[in-house]
């Protein structure tokens, strides 16, 4: 994806890759300590006695760094025009330090907008895997994007 994309450019069933990001276990304590403060995220005696055996990120943080992988792998940045929510997330497995996730994209359904007409909605679901290839978030989203200038 070398160019601007545009509400145009999303054709459901295409994917494509996001990228890859590796977890460290200080930034899922930092963001625990914020934002999510229970045991299993900050404290690692507790964590270690909890049913996770360990540190785990929280699913906000896992979703926060999908986020970033989206803004960071996609080159909507002049086209986007936010999203009015999310229909679904799932996390499946623990985000653990150390982890790399990959994020996949995928178009499930487009469509422009007929009350605005310089924009459409895309429908899409984003999975993110580990380094072992098991899916450990899924999102079911919907974001606005311009349509391509004339």
């Amino acid at each position: 994806m070398s160019r601007d994309w545009y509400f145009e450019d999303f054709v459901p069933g295409q994917e494509f890759d996001l990228g890859t990001r590796t977890v460290n276990e200080d930034e899922i304590i930092a963001f625990a300590t914020q934002f999510d403060p229970q045991p299993f995220h900050v404290d690692k005696e507790a964590a270690a006695k909890s049913i996770y055996g360990g540190v785990i990120a929280s699913g906000w943080h896992t979703c926060a760094m999908i986020m970033r992988m989206v803004v960071d792998g996609m080159p909507c940045a002049n086209s986007s025009m936010g999203s009015p929510g999310l229909d679904g997330v799932r996390w499946l497995q623990p985000v653990r330090a150390g982890d790399t996730l990959s994020l996949r994209h995928l178009t499930k359904e487009v469509k422009a907008s007929n009350s605005k007409p310089d924009r459409g909605v895309v429908w899409s679901k984003w999975t993110a895997t580990n380094q072992r290839g098991e899916a450990v978030c899924m999102i079911d989203g919907m974001a606005m994007f311009r349509r391509r200038p004339a």
